[in-house]
């Protein structure tokens, strides 16, 4: 599957949150609230975690088990960003202390050249560790080990298989639509709207597209036993029997 083929797979599997307008709004509402928007994080590593095997969105159920998932993928990336961060926030600091009383930070403050270079050296690192990071949480959630996060071996060979141009190419392509996504927010008036709407539409979409990488770098024998046995409906997103001609949870007819 090339990038265009992932975009628009992922671009159509997203419009089925659409398709059910309550679980849309609950994702919204739930998406506002600090801490316990890791509910919607969780619920786009559940999206990882069903992919290929589903064809239509996750069902919003089992809070708390998407909430824990979702701290998992909080902590895997802050213990990843955590350096960057740090030399950051000390390159800021030294830059601004200068304009600080004494009295009050305390601190001997460091050159004015130090400082920029930490801030500089932080930004180039957090944009390295991003590109690993980003598979390191696929790889996560697929293997479903919290370690595996930080199995640097073998995320890189996962990498490879993608291969690192088309991998590149696809984490710009996330880029250039989260700018777009963010800037959406900024249209007068409507803005705020559209960005609640879209906000966790586009997670659920990056979620299946970096899925979608992963599935086709690794292929079925790859990712663990039983994930291309089950299979969901196609109109509610209930998991079903393999041989089910009806979904036996909302009754509509499935595809053979």
């Amino acid at each position: 599957m090339d990038l265009s083929q992932n975009i628009s797979s992922s671009i159509d599997y997203v419009r089925g949150l659409f398709t059910d307008l309550g679980r849309l709004v609950i994702l919204i509402i739930l998406n506002i609230i600090p801490i316990v928007n890791l509910i919607i994080v969780g619920y786009m590593a559940k999206t990882v975690k069903e992919t290929p095997a589903s064809e239509s969105p996750p069902r919003l159920e089992g809070y708390g088990g998407l909430w824990m998932d979702g701290l998992k993928v909080a902590v895997a990336s802050i213990i990843y960003m955590i350096i960057p961060l740090i030399l950051v926030i000390l390159g800021v600091f030294s830059i601004f202390m200068p304009m600080m009383p004494r009295r009050i930070i305390g601190l001997t403050p460091i050159s004015l050249s130090l400082g920029f270079a930490l801030m500089i050296v932080g930004v180039i690192l957090t944009f390295v560790i991003a590109i690993i990071m980003v598979m390191a949480i696929v790889h996560m959630v697929k293997t479903e080990s919290f370690a595996k996060a930080f199995e640097i071996g073998e995320i890189l060979r996962t990498i490879n298989m993608i291969g690192w141009g088309k991998y590149i190419l696809w984490l710009i392509a996330m880029f250039i639509l989260a700018i777009i996504v963010g800037a959406a927010g900024y249209i007068p008036a409507i803005g705020w709207l559209i960005s609640l709407i879209i906000s966790p539409v586009f997670g659920v979409f990056a979620a299946r597209s970096a899925a979608l990488l992963y599935v086709d770098a690794k292929g079925p024998k790859e990712v663990p036993e039983g994930k291309f046995e089950r299979r969901f409906c196609i109109a509610c997103g209930s998991e079903i029997p393999p041989e089910a001609v009806y979904c036996p949870v909302c009754g509509k007819p499935q595809q053979a």
